[in-house]
């Protein structure tokens, strides 16, 4: 009975996490679906934006679905593990082992359509430039977009400041380029230092790597010990009811 205790405890703390997860998910997908100064809400108002990019754009209300799934997954797991419940440690088993199969297929797919997302970026980078060409210093709403993407990531430009010289900005304020675009945002910007947009968010990415992949394969490794946990519950509890 030592052993069965201690695994509805971990069981129960295990997903008290996952609950408190979901719900701070939840909490950002709500964040990123009214907050309208946001890059999603930017790349939203580009026109001829590629139409492969939805999915990207309904980031906020993908990460409601991921909160809402936690948040179910986190409480079949709390009450199943504590009122010894079969039913709820059979749909947990059975809702981990579905996220775990998809999460497989989506990585087989991204390696193998890696080159169709560098052709999507393509797509979606030279709709920026051109957004910035046409829009910026007369259109408030890009202009507001883009200040605020630039003031956040720190970064000027999608992929450098030299999209801004056939901007109205450009030509309507002596040749100057948008404060965000260098060092010291307080004086007049003629030179345009700053790191563009997208090769600083890809250079994030591509330094942090490694531990992506860490936290991709730690996250399958606790699904694979939470199907395992539940499933000896699972089986414990109906040994023990007969």
């Amino acid at each position: 009975m030592g052993c069965f205790q201690f695994l509805k405890f971990m069981m129960f703390a295990f997903n008290g996490i996952i609950f408190l997860a979901g719900a701070a998910i939840l909490g950002v997908g709500i964040w990123v679906k009214v907050d309208s100064g946001s890059v999603l809400t930017f790349l939203g108002k580009i026109d001829n934006m590629p139409a492969e990019l939805s999915q990207v754009l309904n980031v906020g209300y993908l990460l409601i679905a991921i909160g809402i799934l936690l948040v179910v997954i986190g409480f079949l797991g709390c009450c199943g593990a504590m009122r010894e419940s079969k039913c709820m440690l059979l749909l947990f088993f059975i809702i981990v082992l579905l996220i775990f199969i998809a999460e497989v297929a989506g990585a087989v797919v991204i390696l193998v359509f890696r080159p169709l997302a560098e052709e999507l970026f393509n797509k979606i980078g030279q709709e920026a430039v051109k957004s910035i060409k046409q829009g910026y210093g007369n259109n408030t709403d890009i202009t507001g977009l883009w200040n605020s993407t630039m003031s956040t990531f720190k970064c000027c430009g999608f992929y450098n400041s030299s999209e801004f010289k056939e901007s109205p900005y450009y030509k309507n304020h002596n040749n100057t380029f948008p404060p965000q675009c260098c060092l010291n945002p307080g004086s007049t910007c003629t030179d345009g230092t700053i790191t563009g947009c997208f090769p600083k968010i890809r250079k994030l990415i591509d330094d942090n790597t490694a531990a992506i992949v860490g936290v991709a394969l730690g996250i399958a490794a606790l699904e694979l010990c939470a199907m395992a946990v539940s499933m000896i519950l699972y089986c414990r509890i109906k040994s023990e009811s007969v």
